[in-house]
């Protein structure tokens, strides 16, 4: 089976939907499958291209198996609706276009979080005369006004009529959470056709390890208790709320040596650090390579998942949380709803309201004086992960393309 595969992220990027598209189609080539990403030039969340690479029209490689096309696209930081548009926009055409090249495809697949990337795999199935499968990763434009990135609008309502036209097209809808399903079918959108296949973990890449003690010293941590955050600094994530942690942690006496590490680049990232000056407690540590992300994970005695409060974040299952359990770190998640109802039923870490600084300096100073339950919650992140391994994720969704193309 040929699967082409559209996707506006993908490694060297770092992030979720980057991730997940690379380790499932590795999978798919494995066994005997032909996988082309057509995939824009690396460059989020900063809108600089990476070391290696030129915004050129067309380029390609072939990554673990995979054959990767690269098109050009209007490059721009993750910051600024109207800019943000027009990268999406732009990368939509221009893999429509580079995917119309691309020959013997069998299946079509297009993921989110915006749905311009979709729009561009559901006019190639079109033209091939081949099935056309939405992976859907966000309830998108929806999560525009969850951020306060811009207020009701026609436009925005013109977006949805297209999202809804998207889910009414796609021969199948493969979701990363329950809730995601459920709004879909509310929405009335057939349930038979929509799969869950949620994120999970590569093992063996994010696995326990030792504490990094070069990185330690680098950074001054040795002998820190060491709290950390790593991933997109943007307006979905309210990471203000770490830094008033860390300043009512700084004026405790009892908080003892207590520090948050910062780790990532996004929209908000400036502000957050000028929000945190005179703070001898925290570091902010730059976006690393894939390669390098497991060594910092390795630093954190506890890990911090944040979103802000919203309801549509209650349907949200934030990826990082899987990483944290393959490495056997204990999780305060201030995110409601279904990722928060993981957390509970594994018994992984502790949960916490959003946006709310007491109660997450409070949580930090429970898991400082609790070595352990830090252990209880080692071990079974442990146990859970391999419930949610890459290898066996890949599988599933495998089935679903197989099933819609026989």
């Amino acid at each position: 089976m040929h699967i082409l595969f559209l996707t506006d992220n993908f490694p060297p990027e770092v992030n979720a939907p980057a991730s997940r598209t690379f380790e499932h189609a590795r999978e798919w080539v494995k066994q005997g499958h032909q996988v082309t990403v057509i995939t824009c030039t690396p460059n989020f969340p900063d809108g600089k291209v990476f070391e290696g690479y030129r915004n050129k029209l067309w380029q390609s490689e072939v990554v673990a198996g995979i054959r990767v096309i690269r098109v050009w696209s209007f490059i721009s930081r993750n910051q600024g609706f109207v800019r943000r548009i027009l990268d999406y926009q732009s990368y939509m055409i221009s893999s429509f276009f580079a995917s119309l090249f691309v020959r013997h495809v069998d299946v079509v697949v297009g993921t989110s979080p915006q749905f311009f990337t979709v729009c561009a795999a559901w006019a190639s199935a079109a033209v091939k005369r081949r099935p056309f499968v939405f992976e859907l990763r966000d309830i998108w434009p929806e999560s525009i006004r969850a951020v306060g990135a811009m207020k009701a609008s026609k436009v925005l309502d013109v977006f949805e009529r297209m999202e809804m036209f998207l889910y009414r097209r796609a021969k199948a809808i493969v979701s990363v959470t329950h809730s995601f399903k459920d709004t879909l079918v509310q929405r009335g959108i057939d349930g038979a056709k929509i799969h869950v296949v949620t994120n999970g973990v590569d093992t063996s890449q994010f696995s326990p390890r030792a504490k990094d003690p070069e990185l330690l010293n680098e950074h001054g941590l040795t002998d820190a208790f060491v709290a950390g955050y790593i991933g997109t600094h943007g307006m979905a994530h309210a990471l203000e709320t770490l830094v008033d942690a860390a300043r009512l942690l700084e004026a405790d006496p009892d908080a003892g040596d207590i520090k948050l590490m910062m780790l990532g680049n996004g929209a908000r990232r400036d502000a957050i650090i000028a929000r945190a000056a005179g703070l001898s407690n925290i570091t902010f540590v730059e976006t690393v390579s894939k390669k390098e992300v497991a060594r910092y994970w390795s630093l954190l005695d506890v890990a911090i998942i944040h979103l802000r409060r919203n309801d549509l974040f209650k349907t949200v299952i934030p990826s990082k949380m899987f990483e944290c359990m393959g490495m056997g770190i204990p999780i305060v998640h201030g995110v409601e709803g279904e990722s928060a109802d993981i957390i509970a039923r594994h018994d992984v870490g502790v949960p916490v309201e959003p946006e709310n600084p007491a109660a997450l300096a409070a949580a930090l100073k429970r898991l400082h004086a609790r070595p352990d339950l830090r252990d209880r919650f080692r071990q079974n992140g442990l146990n859970c992960a391999q419930q949610y391994e890459r290898t066996s994720l890949a599988d599933e969704m495998l089935l679903v393309l197989t099933d819609v193309v026989g």
